[in-house]
């Protein structure tokens, strides 16, 4: 596993633009280009054989240690590597901070489609599924799962 004094004699990290510039020449990189942002969900980095988190190695570039736990992306977009959008997280908590599922079919996390004109929300606390009742509306049923969701998951609340 590379260190921070290691990384950092590799490449220079920007906090204000989450963006890895390259210190030294590597295979398809010179010295001086910025490192690329890549096509996949997370940006990462192949150094000496292994792979790594982009979010993960701004981390250790500022703090100068890998993180023990999760990166939670605070603003949902796992390629903003900014300082500002990167904070310690359990596992538990970065699943609190995602959006709804690309299987709902209502638009709204923690809201689904019981029949028609009839909307069920419910969300998870503690691993377990906790029923918040039936609605007439999808925007409703958003509501009381939004209040709950602040209520039990602070910071971590995704409710947009």
């Amino acid at each position: 596993m590379i260190t921070a004094e290691e990384f950092r004699g590799l490449a220079k990290y920007d906090p204000e633009t989450g963006d890895f510039t390259w210190l030294k020449d590597r295979a398809r990189a010179k010295a001086g280009t910025k490192a690329p942002r890549g096509s996949s969900r997370y940006i990462g980095y192949r150094i000496d054989g292994k792979f790594y988190f982009a979010h993960r190695l701004a981390w250790l570039w500022v703090h100068g240690e890998f993180p023990v736990g999760h990166i939670d992306h605070i603003n949902g977009d796992e390629k903003d590597n900014r300082l500002v959008n990167l904070r310690l997280a359990t596992h538990q908590q970065n699943l609190y901070n995602r959006g709804a599922n690309k299987n709902n079919t209502t638009g709204y996390k923690g809201v689904y489609f019981l029949e028609p004109g009839k909307y069920k929300a419910s969300i998870k606390e503690n691993g377990k599924s906790k029923h918040l009742g039936i609605f007439d509306n999808p925007i409703d049923a958003h509501r009381a799962y939004s209040a709950a969701a602040l209520r039990l998951h602070g910071e971590f609340a995704k409710v947009a």
